[in-house]
């Protein structure tokens, strides 16, 4: 961080007066914080990284009071970074400003086979943390478990089901599948049932495994109660609203079955619980029956949860759940974004897989493409019936799609909606993803960005102002 950039950060810490997700405060002007590690963790679990900057308290309206000494509490930092595991690196530099010393430390965002990051002194369970706004929260075992799973190739969709025999699939089921896969992969096609049962992940090591039990069982809920879908309709916008008769829900059924199945019963469910509209069709002068939502995006959203939540024992008690409010729904799944992906490349590029001999079990049974278009599929449907773009979010060990009834907003004229003219006149000077989002008066960060941000970007109506690194904390957008 150069000295400009420093007393800029300082200047703009005295404008919004708050901490961020990539900035901590501390006052030091007594002496170093004996307890860095959990923002040390957090910081260097996030690809962002974040700063650390010592010398204003937050406690007494962040008065810039400066740093006890300069160089004793750079001291004191590294000496607290080299109790982390993996070693924190940091990047210091120190400031004068009105006689006053100021010291920032820049923490790299670590490397996802590196995580989670944490302090030896507690232990990777209690001593990893993740970053959640402005605080410092403990990592769940299961977040920390996330990490190791991916580094570790850890592939639970092909764990052993220890109380299963082949006595539990359906033979049907079972014979249909291996019939198409001699019949697409010649490789396959002279060899005997048992060993294609072992190649194909049906069986491991004379234990059937959860892919088949998943895939082939008529009720595997007898083994995984909570490998279910639990579908609600709820009568206002928030959970705990109730209707004029004081109900909780206006629909509320567990859907059960293999995979196949509850993904039918799903999209069923949904249907029930649809409008269906007629409307004229401006172009033919025709009626046109048009329903809530394009059933071709449910299905995509509710396969991709089936398909990509996490099957391990930290989330076997976990169902997915489908919310029908009276503006949108929403479709969760256990399990966040798997490995380097971001949330913003949703779409855009190829993922690690989480279950990859379910997904390709699924292909084989025509179910799933496996080409990664699910998003791109969801998006494209609800674009074409003129509705607002979908949300897509991950949220400690949870990923989320929000699809709206709303209509998108209608265009200026000039190819923009009025929010993006708006923004456009806003972005008039460089601006920060937090303040876009006080801009607009939205508290999620990454909505803003999906929403608003990047249709700029890839319009090339707006420019990052430090390209080459798009997720830096410094980061502003600006007017072309």
């Amino acid at each position: 961080m150069t000295k400009e950039e420093f007393l800029d950060l300082l200047n703009t810490i005295q404008d919004n007066k708050c901490e961020t997700q990539t900035i901590e405060l501390k006052a030091a002007e007594s002496g170093c914080p004996k307890r860095l590690y959990d923002t040390l963790s957090s910081f260097s679990n996030q690809d962002e990284g974040g700063v650390i900057l010592f010398g204003v308290d937050e406690s007494n309206n962040y008065n810039e009071c400066g740093v006890y000494d300069p160089q004793d509490i750079q001291k004191k930092i590294n000496e607290q970074c080299l109790q982390m595991n993996p070693v924190v690196r940091p990047l210091m530099t120190v400031v004068e400003k009105n006689r006053k010393w100021f010291v920032s430390a820049e923490i790299p965002g670590m490397d996802i086979t590196e995580r989670p990051c944490y302090y030896l002194g507690r232990g990777r369970l209690k001593g990893s943390y993740v970053r959640v706004g402005d605080s410092d929260e403990p990592m769940t075992e299961y977040e920390v478990y996330s990490y190791e799973a991916f580094r570790k190739k850890y592939q639970d969709d092909v764990r052993a089901v220890p109380r299963a025999s082949f006595a539990v699939l359906d033979k049907k089921l079972l014979d249909s599948y291996i019939g198409l896969l001699k019949s697409e992969k010649p490789n396959l096609s002279s060899l005997p049932d048992e060993m294609i049962y072992e190649l194909m992940s049906i069986r491991r090591k004379e234990e059937i495994t959860l892919s088949a039990v998943m895939l082939f069982c008529r009720y595997p809920q007898a083994f995984f109660p909570q490998l279910c879908i639990t579908a609600v309709v709820l009568p206002g916008k928030t959970i705990g609203e109730v209707g004029p008769s004081g109900e909780r829900f206006s629909d509320n059924q567990k859907l059960e079955g293999n995979i196949p199945e509850m993904l039918e019963r799903a999209i069923a469910f949904v249907r029930k619980n649809m409008r269906t509209k007629t409307i004229i069709n401006p172009d033919t002068g025709k009626r046109e029956d048009r329903q809530d939502y394009p059933v071709t995006a449910i299905r995509e959203a509710i396969l991709n949860a089936l398909v990509h939540r996490d099957y391990s024992l930290h989330t076997e008690g976990m169902p997915i759940q489908i919310l029908m409010y009276p503006d949108r729904i929403e479709i969760k799944n256990p399990g966040g974004i798997y490995g380097r992906l971001r949330i913003d490349q949703l779409g855009k590029m190829q993922p690690d897989t989480r279950n990859p001999v379910l997904v390709n079990a699924l292909e084989v049974m025509s179910i799933a493409e496996n080409r990664y278009s699910g998003i791109p599929t969801i998006r494209r449907e609800m674009a074409e019936a003129g509705l607002k773009e979908p949300i897509f979010e991950a949220d400690r060990g949870t990923f989320s799609v929000t699809l709206y009834k709303e209509l998108q907003a209608e265009s200026t004229g000039k190819g923009l909606t009025d929010r993006e003219e708006l923004l456009l006149r806003f972005l008039n000077v460089p601006r920060s993803r937090q303040e876009i989002a006080e801009f607009f008066g939205i508290g999620t960060i990454s909505y803003v960005m999906q929403a608003y941000v990047t249709p700029l970007l890839e319009k090339g109506l707006i420019k990052m102002t430090i390209p080459e690194k798009p997720r830096s904390h410094k980061q502003r957008f600006v007017r072309i």
